[in-house]
């Protein structure tokens, strides 16, 4: 079984589509680490695609502010104005889809999957300081996580933690082969909204019987999900920053 793994989609279809189109006919099922609203302008036609093509997911932090979560106290007011809009766009079918998706960590065949942190989905798994703390909580020796919007991760053994770095700006993919000793924590990165300073899609590929991971990072139609953001009068720092991935 291969699995593509996305997280962070925030409702950008153009970074969406492009992923789909490059990782066609490499994966038999999709995998959702949360956050697939909220900042861009296509909510339904990204939970369209989530309701028929997801075999695993799990609830963000934008996903639940969407359906009147109390998340939006904490809430910047830049995706303060993103949430409510997202909100009052989505349709019933998809308010009621999105209001079921349940609180990681979630196991799915062998790995978990999760938004923030195992010990709390709002947790910001950022350095290595951070995952000292959760890691004894980890549940599976492969987890993969989002809401950072930052590709990489950290691996887990008895000396200590380590960084996973993201696929650098010239290339378009790492792969990571397991060590069966060691536990992993895996980040995807953001497909809709990066923040590593790398405005391409991030997404990954994982074959757990080949024991691989295949980071990767897609160039999408970075002008026209913003010309959208614009256009449906959300702020339009959320449209200047795809441009940079920050």
């Amino acid at each position: 079984m291969r699995y593509l793994i996305v997280s962070d989609i925030h409702s950008n279809l153009e970074a969406l589509q492009a992923v789909l189109r490059e990782a066609e006919s490499q994966y038999e099922r999709v995998i959702c680490c949360g956050d697939l609203v909220g900042y861009g302008a296509d909510p339904n036609a990204v939970l369209d695609w989530a309701r028929v093509s997801l075999s695993a997911v799990v609830r963000g932090n934008h996903d639940k502010a969407a359906v009147g979560g109390n998340e939006l106290e904490w809430f910047n007011p830049i995706a303060r104005a993103s949430a409510t809009w997202t909100q009052q766009t989505l349709t019933e079918e998809n308010l009621a889809w999105l209001a079921g998706l349940p609180k990681g960590p979630a196991h799915v065949e062998g790995f978990q999957i999760l938004h923030g942190s195992p010990l709390d989905e709002d947790d910001y798994l950022i350095n290595t300081y951070d995952v000292t703390h959760i890691s004894p909580y980890l549940e599976a020796q492969v987890s993969f996580f989002g809401h950072t919007h930052l590709q990489g991760g950290f691996l887990c053994h008895r000396r200590g933690i380590k960084r996973i770095d993201r696929v650098p700006d010239e290339e378009d993919e790492v792969v990571l082969e397991l060590d069966p000793d060691l536990y992993y924590l895996i980040n995807p990165g953001s497909v809709g909204q990066p923040r590593d300073k790398d405005p391409r899609a991030a997404w990954l590929l994982y074959s757990p019987q080949e024991r691989l991971v295949c980071y990767r990072r897609t160039t999408y139609d970075v002008e026209r999900a913003q010309e959208k953001i614009r256009r449906a009068g959300l702020p339009h720092g959320l449209a200047e920053r795809l441009a940079v991935g920050r």
